[in-house]
Formats: C-alpha cells, structure tokens, sequence
C-alpha cells in the first residue's frame, strides 16, 4: 500500500526527531513525499518501472543525505529524505507481489524493474500483495514511530494514512471487481 510507503517513510524521519529536532519536520516532508512519488506511474508510464529506482535511487540518495548531514539545512535535509524515500519505496516493492492487477493470483514474478541492469528484480512475496493483512500490520508497526515522536500535522497526515489502510485491507480483492465495472 502507498500508505505503508508513507509510513516508513514518516518512521526513517523520526530519527531526525532525536538527533536534529529543528529538521525533522523537513525529514518527514521530504521521506513522506519521496516515499509515496513513486506510485504515480501507476498513473503515467509503466508502474513499478518508470518512476522506480531500486538500484540508482541508492547512488543519488546516500550523497544526498551525507550533504545534509555535513550542511544541514531545510533544503538539504527535504532533498535528502526525499530521494531516501524514493530509493526506499523502489527497494520494498521487491520484497512484496508482482505488478499483476490481482497480485494474490501470483501469475507474474516482475517486482521492481532495475534499471542499471536493465532487468526486473523478482517479486519475493514477502508481502503477498499490496493490502494485504500483513501490509496493514506493517503499515502499523512503521506508523509507531511517528505516531509517538511527532506532533501536528505529520501525526495526522501518518494517523489519517493508517486508518485510510484499514477499509483498502477490507475491500482490497474487490478494487479489480469495481473498476472493470466503473470502465464499463
């Protein structure tokens, strides 16, 4: 679920709560946007494969967060989270379900497309398929942090993506279902 990514992406800026305060609203902006950006090409192009960095994302965002570590400043700091979030997002979709449109089936091993090698990193499964009960319960775990570390707006933004997850883990093997029906 784009929740989860969100999720973890709001629990990596946590740790800038405990080391550098005044930047980790900066943290959490950029994790959170960086995390959920990658789903657009849901939208635009070939999901999980033009806006998905698995291999890349790492060699830009590493430099990106040793930049904000060494000159912290709001800009470096979003900018480094951001791409962190973007390099994390595209490295989990291989631990979960293939791109196929009832990812339970199981009928396509594509994860991830690595675009370095030029191939698609195989989907482990170790999620079985985006809302599933195990993605709502990751969802929640990598919600904790943030939950318990930020107040305002990043709290709420986190607490409002968990509980979007709870009806999307419900009603999740019925979206394919009710799109065909919308299409028609």
């Amino acid at each position: 679920m784009n929740t989860t990514h969100g999720a973890v992406g709001a629990a990596m800026a946590s740790v800038v709560v405990l080391l550098s305060p005044a930047f980790a609203t900066a943290a959490a902006v950029g994790a959170i946007a960086g995390s959920l950006l990658p789903d657009v090409d849901l939208f635009v192009g070939e999901h999980r494969r033009t806006l998905h960095y698995p291999v890349l994302g790492w060699s830009v965002a590493l430099p990106a967060l040793g930049l904000a570590a060494l000159v912290p400043s709001p800009a470096s700091v979003v900018i480094g989270f951001f791409l962190l979030g973007l390099a994390v997002h595209s490295t989990m979709d291989a631990f979960g379900a293939g791109t196929e449109v009832r990812p339970w089936e199981a009928t396509s091993d594509r994860g991830v497309y690595a675009h370095v090698p030029g191939t698609w990193l195989r989907a482990r499964r170790w999620v079985r398929y985006d809302g599933a009960p195990e993605d709502l319960a990751l969802c929640a775990l990598a919600s904790l942090p943030a939950v318990l570390l930020f107040d305002g707006v990043i709290r709420w933004l986190v607490l409002g993506g968990l509980l979007l997850s709870v009806p999307y883990t419900v009603f999740r093997k019925r979206i394919p279902e009710i799109e065909a029906r919308l299409l028609e």
